[in-house]
């Protein structure tokens, strides 16, 4: 959730640790923090607020330090005060720990410390660990972390300095990401590789109960028992263009407008038209078990999770799979049952969500094949999953996901047609399939081509104070993302809803100043959706359909219309998608909301 940075080499540290810290300002931006060893004495910053504030309290200074860690901060213990503000410091100021995740046992800890004499200075859980550490401490800061480790419950990524071993970084993980970037004679250690990607593409990336020790001229890395380990240098894809806004005013504006070419990323490689076929090579391993499949459960949270409510209805339509769609936040508190040939995906686009991580843990503990879809090539959900896909769509910044919600879907559909493939090898899927997926960049590009039309719909409902989103079929999972989006960057109240269940309650809330969004294009449920609407404009709602290009009668029964094209059932999501999330973006824009930090959000939720 929070953004870390270390970095230990032959240039001055401060300003390449600002550098990478604003590439991770989208994790947390409550409050944030810098420590570095200058002279012999750690020296340490901290604000409240973004990371613009730290500047100020810098002030541009010449630092003269080859060493330091940096931290942006998601509340979870303590308000986002300047005391609670990471890093956190020993009793002597000479230990300071940044931290992304939560101990567990903290009172306990806490209690214990302070008998011993310890004394705290902030409400936080971290704070724990830069006093164990300094209770640890002998000449050797790996083992005097390793050491204090040995006490704490819960998920941690940590990098820590200290004066006392004034050449060295050390980091360690459990349950939360980090990862080390391998430079020119220097050195990161990073939350996410975008923090680094300017200097160096060459990163290893650290498992669970790892240590990685850092100094100026190498990188070593270890199990908590002191064994040492030897992984993989691997070259990071994304270029720095990717993690640049490109001229667009937000990330958020940016990647809704990159979906077309993310959409042919995905699907680039892995479709043999002529053939009638789906590759999906990350998949070989698992073949077995999928063609045995009787029973698949998708486990996500947030966007992800409507993604996989799309998946649901084309997998049980299409490939004749039973399939269900569970929160990974109450999937393991509930001892569900997971069957023999149950094949379990998990979809995330950081890959390092902690409830479908954990999620995923108690499925496998279960017996449970394990699939994942994933952006973030390396992330733990990736590499803990037994096969999967990658969305290749490149980083997501803005913290309300676009790309990768329809990416999502896009996979899921190509997964799709690989099962019928896979469970009826002898009746080929057909060419027009294949083809209608193909098609749907182009068809983005031409929403998108008429985004002025949304802009003037944003500027007449931009001061509304609730909203409701209908949808049926494969339209409602659209509706549940269209109102999380507005509510998520905009603030204002949105519900979504299947449109038949308006009845059942939602319709108290209509009055003349409620705006209404009906996905209503022209498919199976399309006269179920006109009934729907009746029912709305009876009672003064605004009304606001999404339709199919070319349905005119539609014009007659509501406020306003915005046309996508046509498309299959199947594949309407995508599109129907697409003016909701612009409707969003200008919303919040023009009520003055910075939508790439929405207010209590960040990006990737690695804590539970």
């Amino acid at each position: 959730m929070c953004g870390i940075v270390g970095y230990i080499g032959q240039n001055k540290a401060v300003n390449i640790l600002l550098d990478g810290i604003k590439r991770l300002e989208y994790r947390g931006y409550d409050s944030s923090g810098i420590a570095f060893v200058e002279n012999g004495r750690l020296r340490c910053e901290k604000a409240v607020g973004k990371i613009a504030e730290l500047e100020k309290k810098l002030n541009g200074g010449n630092f003269n330090t080859d060493i330091g860690i940096v931290h942006t901060r998601w509340a979870t213990h303590g308000a986002p005060t300047m005391e609670n503000a990471h890093p956190h410091r020993d009793c002597h100021n000479e230990i300071a720990v940044v931290h992304n995740g939560i101990i567990e046992n903290y009172d306990y800890l806490k209690s214990k410390l302070t008998r011993e004499g310890h004394v705290f200075q902030s409400e936080t859980d971290t704070e724990i660990l830069a006093h164990l550490i300094e209770k640890y401490f002998q000449n050797n800061l790996e083992k005097a972390v390793m050491e204090a480790l040995k006490e704490v419950e819960g998920t941690y990524g940590i990098a820590v300095i200290s004066t006392k071993d004034p050449h060295k970084i050390v980091a360690a993980r459990k349950g939360s990401p980090l990862v080390i970037g391998i430079g020119n004679k220097e050195y990161f250690v990073t939350s996410d590789v975008s923090a680094s990607l300017e200097y160096t593409r060459d990163v290893v990336y650290l498992d669970d109960n790892e240590v990685a020790i850092l100094t100026p001229d190498h990188y070593e890395t270890k199990t908590m028992q002191n064994i040492p380990t030897y992984k993989k240098v691997e070259e990071v894809l994304w270029n720095i263009d990717m993690i640049e806004k490109g001229g667009y005013e937000h990330f958020m504006l940016k990647e809704i407008h990159e979906q077309p070419q993310a959409l042919r990323n995905a699907m680039r490689g892995r479709i043999e038209a002529d053939h009638g076929l789906v590759k999906l090579g990350g998949l070989l391993s698992c073949e077995k078990e999928l063609r045995e499949a009787k029973r698949i459960v998708i486990v996500a949270c947030g966007t992800s999770w409507h993604a996989g409510l799309v998946g649901e209805y084309m997998l049980e339509e299409l490939a004749r799979i039973p399939v269900d769609v569970e929160y990974a936040s109450e999937f393991r508190y509930r001892n569900p049952v997971i069957e023999e040939d149950t094949v379990v995906i998990a979809i995330s686009q950081s890959g390092e969500t902690a409830d479908t991580l954990a999620a995923m843990r108690e499925a496998k503990h279960k017996g449970a094949k394990l699939l994942s879809i994933c952006n973030v090539v390396g992330s733990t959900i990736a590499r803990e999953a037994d096969c999967g896909i990658y969305l290749h769509i490149g980083p997501e910044i803005g913290v309300a996901s676009t790309k990768a919600f329809t990416a999502q879907i896009t996979v899921l559909y190509l997964f799709t047609l690989y099962m019928m493939n896979l469970k009826h090898p002898h009746n080929p899927i057909s060419s027009d399939a294949i083809k209608v997926i193909q098609s749907i960049p182009d068809k983005i590009q031409t929403i998108l081509d008429r985004e002025e039309k949304i802009v003037e719909l944003a500027r007449l409902y931009k001061d509304s104070g609730n909203a409701l989103y209908l949808g049926r079929g494969y339209n409602y999972p659209v509706a549940l993302e269209g109102a999380l989006k507005l509510k998520e960057i905009s603030y204002i109240h949105a519900e979504g809803y299947p449109a038949a269940e308006m009845k059942h309650g939602p319709i108290a809330l209509i009055n003349k100043d409620m705006p209404v969004v009906f996905i209503a294009t022209k498919d199976s449920v399309y006269g179920k959706i006109l009934s729907n609407i009746a029912e709305v404009k009876s009672r003064g709602g605004k009304l606001i359909a999404i339709a199919t290009e070319g349905d005119d009668h539609i014009r007659e029964k509501v406020d306003h219309v915005f046309y996508i094209p046509k498309t299959s059932d199947w594949l309407t999501p995508i599109l129907s998608v697409i003016p909701l999330q612009l409707l969003a973006y200008h919303m919040a824009v023009m009520r003055g909301c910075d939508v790439d930090k929405p207010r209590n959000l960040a990006k990737s939720v690695t804590v539970e």
